[in-house]
């Protein structure tokens, strides 16, 4: 099979990292080719220098043959090569087929905008995908997966012939993944060859041809997916046995007292009431298809929505929440869904990221800060929670996704919280800083902390929650324990088929 990609030593350093170390890799005509490695291996800046938004400090990238040096991403979509972004890079105010042509707009004989031709082009993209989008609606009212169809459909539209997908399922159901696989399939019987990032080990299996891993910025090898075992794969990544994914669950939690507990919610008029207990100790799970009220529910809770009705009673007192500022004053902190928009600030540095909620403890003289205990306070945060990042005042954008959440988590450990709420916290994550994580939530719960857990992964609900709550129809409709925590009986709760 011809190559249509030939990257030769390519290496890249950015202050304080070796990001790519003398890396080579190809992709042929119709292949789909998986990219795999721990957060921070190199996959995201290797793709980022193949589409010209980085270049390398030296090596060569061929394109069927022929030395190429991409300027921009503009050089490399006129060489036919488009990427699907990790991170949304979407303009909010501007509609989805704005921003599908964006400065690519299509024009009549008289060079006027033809948007009659754009909107077409992207309602055929979109049944393609089978997914229906508002496309009079600015993309910032969108769901986060309704904005990353725009995004899937903004690469479509170039008919390139490499196309890159860093992450395209992360925020996608498995009914819509499913319909992106579907495209990808008739894309590969057309000679497109696609590189594809995931920390899914199924999604891999089901739709890729041949898998290359990264470790620490350098090319470990390439394997044939029907070569491959799953288990070989996440030696290769991590560089040795993972033996257990999830740490042993707290059998010695006492539900007597609650920590918290919650009564008469009911998220808007039509909804059903529901309530539920956090015990001191415990990871309780929020479980249910997208939708079903999970997170709607806790952002109730921390007061950032505002429910039909609530009754919250917090460590045996009745409080009253009214926004997210008095949720951290009582020791409530949430872990969001999009660490990105919601929990960093992504030019600040890690430093200041993990401090920002709490600088009582670093004032000296009243009004004045101590930089010195500031920085000593985050460095000992950030040896605990394990972030790799060369310094504390490293820009925390630029670290791995894996890393980010890390420093979200060291955030919240610097203010004391007696409840965590973690909103997907293993999404874009790999396997290695997944058991990192989980084995961090199960050090809080030993100390006493509480945690409350929203995934739409049943194998990490199952592995590590002690109770785990299901949602259908902005309520909880069944409360499961021990051995009842099956997937099986979880989605039957899920889709009301539940006997």
């Amino acid at each position: 099979m011809e190559n249509l990609l030939e990257l030769e030593n390519i290496s890249k350093s950015f202050p304080g990292v070796k990001a790519l170390n003398n890396v080579n890799l190809s992709l042929k005509k119709g292949e789909i080719h998986a990219l795999m490695g721990e957060n921070g291996a190199g996959k995201s800046t290797l793709m980022k220098i193949i589409c010209g938004i980085y270049q390398s400090d030296h090596g060569k990238i061929l394109v069927e043959g022929v030395e190429k040096n991409f300027a921009s991403y503009r050089d490399a979509i006129d060489c036919g090569i488009g990427i699907i972004f990790q991170e949304l890079s979407l303009i909010p105010h501007l509609n989805a087929v704005e921003n599908i042509f964006l400065n690519r707009e299509m024009k009549n004989s008289f060079g006027l905008l033809n948007r009659k031709a754009m909107r077409s082009r992207a309602q055929l993209i979109f049944k393609s995908l089978e997914v229906k989008i508002n496309l009079n609606k600015p993309v910032e009212q969108l769901s986060i997966a309704d904005q990353q169809f725009v995004e899937i459909a903004k690469a479509l539209s170039l008919d390139a012939k490499i196309l890159v997908l860093d992450e395209p399922t992360a925020t996608l159901t498995p009914k819509e993944a499913e319909h992106l696989f579907g495209v990808m399939r008739d894309l590969r019987s057309l000679g497109v060859g696609m590189f594809f990032i995931s920390h899914h080990l199924e999604e891999i299996y089901e739709i890729c041809d041949r898998i290359s891993v990264l470790r620490d910025g350098s090319y470990i090898g390439s394997l044939s997916v029907r070569q491959s075992t799953p288990d070989a794969l996440v030696e290769m990544m991590v560089g040795r046995k993972l033996e257990n994914t999830f740490p042993d669950k707290n059998s010695t939690v006492v539900r007597q007292q609650p920590v918290l507990q919650v009564d008469n919610l009911k998220l808007n008029r039509r909804s059903q009431p529901t309530s539920f207990r956090l015990y001191p100790g415990e990871i309780l799970g929020f479980a249910g298809l997208v939708g079903s009220g999970r997170t709607e529910a806790v952002r109730a809770l921390i007061g950032a929505d505002k429910p039909e009705s609530i009754e919250i009673t917090y460590q045996n007192k009745k409080v009253r929440i009214a926004s997210p500022a008095t949720a951290l004053q009582l020791g409530i902190g949430i872990v969001p869904e999009d660490r990105k928009s919601q929990g960093l600030l992504l030019d600040f540095s890690v430093k200041h990221n993990i401090v920002l909620n709490n600088h009582a403890d670093e004032k000296q003289w009243r009004f004045f800060i101590n930089r010195r205990k500031e920085s000593g306070k985050a460095r000992d945060l950030v040896e605990k929670v394990r972030v790799k990042t060369p310094d504390v005042n490293t820009r925390v954008g630029d670290l791995s996704g894996g890393n980010q959440q890390k420093v979200v988590i060291a955030r919240w450990l610097n203010n004391d919280c007696r409840v965590l709420i973690f909103d997907e916290p293993t999404r874009g994550i790999d396997v290695g800083a997944k058991a990192e994580i989980y084995n961090l939530m199960r050090a809080l719960t030993a100390k006493g902390v509480a945690i409350i857990m929203i995934s739409s992964e049943l194998p990490e609900i199952i592995g590590i929650c002690d109770r785990v709550n299901v949602f259908r129809e902005n309520r909880i409709v069944a409360e499961l324990s021990e051995s009842q925590i099956d997937s099986n009986l979880i989605m039957l709760h899920a889709t009301g088929n539940a006997k």
